[in-house]
């Protein structure tokens, strides 16, 4: 059985070698990329452009509030859980037709 001392050890070497193994593949990744970015005339302005291109057209359009607590300006969809304001208001006696917009 091994001591801990020699765990220990063995476990250091270890981490030694995945640092450098992480090192080594993250240059070849990096030396991979120049390389496509040369060979297709790619620059980081290309990357970044077409990234935030394609991010912008994910994004979700906003809802239209439906209904709206006078009291306060707060509105809400109609989707997902009911605000807090809501709520009360309902369990208060209101009815959700007196908020509609």
């Amino acid at each position: 059985m091994a001591s801990l001392k020699d765990l220990l050890a063995q476990r250091a070497a270890l981490e030694q070698q995945i640092a450098e193994t992480q090192e080594r593949e993250r240059s070849d990744a990096v030396a991979k990329v120049k390389s496509l970015m040369q060979e297709y005339g790619l620059t980081v302005a290309d990357l970044t452009s077409r990234a935030a291109k394609a991010s912008g057209s994910a994004k979700a359009s906003k809802v239209a509030a439906k209904y709206r607590n006078q009291a306060t300006g707060e509105t809400w969809s109609g989707r997902g859980l009911q605000p807090k304001w809501l709520k009360a208001a309902i369990s208060g006696g209101a009815k959700l037709e007196d908020f509609v917009i």
